[in-house]
Parts: C-alpha cells; structure tokens; sequence
C-alpha cells in the first residue's frame, strides 16, 4: 500500500530564501505544465481527448459490425420491448401475472407479424400470373408512347429491353433470386429465435435487469440512471407506436388508392409501403416510386400518374396533419440529424440500420436532456444565451 500512499511534502525551511524562476538568454522557463496552457496547447489537448473517445468509439462500432447476429437482434428487442411494454404493463395492471402478461403480448406481436408475411406471400403467389400479362400488355403500351418522343430511340433498343422484361418475366430467374437472397437463412433463423428470446425476457424482466444495472450508483447518480431509462424508453415506444400508426394510415389510404387505379400486388405494396414508413425522409419517397413503376409497367402511364398524385397526397396527409398530432414531440432532430443517422446506420448494419439508427438517435438525445433533472438538459447542451439567428 506503500506504493499509492500520498505523500506530504516536507515543511519549508525557513532558512532558504525562495528563489526567482532561472533566466535562459532573457526568457523565463515556464516548465512543460506552462506549454499545454496557452490556445495551442488547449487545442492539442482537445484534440487527444477528441481521439481518445473517437477511438473508443470505433472499437465498439468494430466489435459490433462483428456481433451483427448478437447486436442486432438485442436492438430490435429492445425497440419491440419499449413498443409493447404498455400492453404488458396494462395486462399486470388488471391482475394478470407477469408472465402470463409477457406470454400474451408476445404471442400477439408473433401472431400480427406473421398474419402480415402470409398476407403478402398469398397475394404475390395469387397474383403473379396476373401480373406478369400486364406487365407484357403494358411493355407494349409504354413501346408505342416511346416511338413517339421527340428524341430517337431505335426499335432495336426497345425489342432488346423488351426481350429481357418478357425472359424475366417468364422465366424462374424471380424465384431463384428469391431463393439465393436468403443464403444466408441459418444466420435469419438463429438471429430471429434470439431477438424473441431476448424479447421475452426484456418484457418479463426489464426494470429489473435496469435496476439490477443501476446497483453501483447511489444518490444523484442513481436518480439521473432512472430518469435516463425512463426517457429512453419512453422514446422508443413513443417513436415505434407513433410510427406505426403512421404508416398503418398511409399504408391503408395508398392500398385504397392502387385498389381504385386497378394496380395489382395492392396488398404487397400496400405492407411496403407500411415497413418503408419507419425509414424517415426516404421511406415514403422509396414506396411511391416503386408503386408508381409497377402501376407503370402493369397498367399505364396515365394510371402511373394518378398513383405518383395519391402517394404525394397521402404524404402531404401525414406531414402536415398526421405526424404531428400522434408523434408530437417524440422526435425532436434536425432533419440533418435524422440523415446523418439514416446513412451512418445503413453504412453500418443496411435495411435494419436504416430502421432503428433514428429511434436511436432519438432516444439519446432525449436522454441527454433529461441528464441532469427531468428538464434540465446535460450542461453542454443547456442554452447559455438568447439565440437569434
């Protein structure tokens, strides 16, 4: 213990005069302490901090590109956890044992996702052949409208294109893609079975696994542990429910829509256009496009038309009216925010990325502004002044 014991400097001797700092060539030496205390040196410690922490950063980004089939279904646990969480708090509320609680909220979750799945396998098996003639018919439709643009497109040009839809389409090159699009089944499975088994066990026992987390804190910190999983909670939920119903709207008004139109696949896109709803800024966009190229190729431009106009007005619908009153303040970002979380998410993990990196993005934040008391933000991020811009 010797080794870490603080010692105490010895008393001055009251017999030797202090004695000024030694001059070299007229400059006082101010020590290497004095070198890391002007702009310069400020900066140069900033900076190390800044690496340090970028560093630390990386590791864990590194470890968890690595841990995908961990990492990944932990998450979606835990935004699907944050999501249901109410449902089971109701079921106890009205005497129900948490784990029968837990057993029926999990099984409806499972039972809703897979209802959907079959859904949209029934209506693409049903509706394929149907699909496939009018897609032909309208291959012909969009080859005369092309014949008579302003600019020259060869008929050599159109037959080839035209050759390669029809060999697509006619072929087993759709199902075999299908099928190599999912080599990597066993990995799907295994990560599936993990994320119900941790979302089993965050629906049964999650306060206890935060507390059980919070054990080395006391006093403020321990306080400021339960605001911060409190909010972050709060604001996946808040986020993943608001969204949903969201997407459930647009989904259902663009499905009424294509249904009018006569487009067919209506219940496919119509769940696309649903699970695109929870990518921001770019989900919406991504389904309306796709919508309006299958009304394109299957029906007819004027008909594709009349789509791209119901998917903007759904949108504006949502924007405007929708969004605001069920998400309210649940997610408060920049929408550069949101972006830079939307694609360092898909660099990072792809589709599933783009999916949890806002609610994420979100919940941080939000815990940040409850750091120090439920209204009042983390010091760095405290309005220091009236800001006018």
């Amino acid at each position: 213990m010797g080794l870490f014991r603080r010692r105490t400097p010895p008393p001055a001797r009251p017999d030797v005069e202090a004695r000024p700092p030694a001059e070299h060539d007229g400059h006082v030496d101010r020590g290497a302490s004095r070198l890391w205390s002007d702009g310069f040196g400020r900066v140069g410690t900033r900076s190390l901090q800044i690496l340090a922490v970028v560093a630390v950063v990386a590791v864990f980004g590194f470890v968890g590109t690595r841990l995908t089939l961990v990492v990944v279904p932990v998450l979606i646990a835990l935004v699907l956890a944050a999501a249901i969480y109410p449902l089971v708090a109701f079921l106890r509320g009205h005497g129900l044992p948490p784990l029968l609680a837990t057993w029926i909220s999990l099984l409806t979750l499972v039972a809703l996702l897979s209802a959907i799945v079959w859904l949209v396998v029934l209506a693409v098996v049903d509706q394929w052949d149907e699909l496939r003639s009018q897609a032909l018919d309208g291959f012909d439709s969009l080859q005369t409208y092309i014949q008579n643009l302003p600019f020259n497109i060869t008929d050599e040009q159109i037959a080839s294109v035209r050759e390669s839809a029809v060999s697509l389409l006619q072929s087993d090159a759709v199902g075999s893609g299908a099928i190599a699009g999912v080599s990597q089944t066993a990995d799907f499975v295994a990560g599936f079975f993990i994320m119900i088994v941790v979302l089993f066990f965050f629906l049964k026992d999650g306060p206890a696994m935060w507390e059980f987390l919070l054990r080395p804190f006391e006093g403020h910190r321990y306080e400021r542990g339960q605001r911060v999983g409190g909010a972050t909670i709060r604001t996946l939920g808040g986020y993943v429910r608001g969204t949903a119903i969201v997407a459930t709207v647009d989904a259902v008004g663009i499905g009424i829509g294509l249904a009018i139109v006569g487009v067919p696949l209506v219940i496919p896109l119509s769940v696309l256009v649903f699970l695109l709803a929870f990518i921001p800024l770019v989900g919406a966009t991504l389904a309306g496009i796709l919508a309006a190229l299958v009304t394109l190729v299957a029906v007819g431009p004027v008909e594709a038309l009349i789509v791209v106009a119901i998917v903007v007005g759904v949108n504006q619908l949502e924007g405007d009216f929708l969004q605001p009153i069920v998400m309210g303040r649940t997610l408060r970002l920049h929408p550069l925010v949101i972006l830079f979380a939307l694609t360092t998410g898909t660099v990072l993990v792809g589709i599933t990325g783009a999916v949890l990196a806002v609610p994420i993005a979100a919940s941080l934040w939000r815990a940040i502004q409850v750091w120090d008391g439920p209204d009042l933000p983390a010091r760095f991020a405290r309005k220091k002044r009236a800001e006018t811009v």
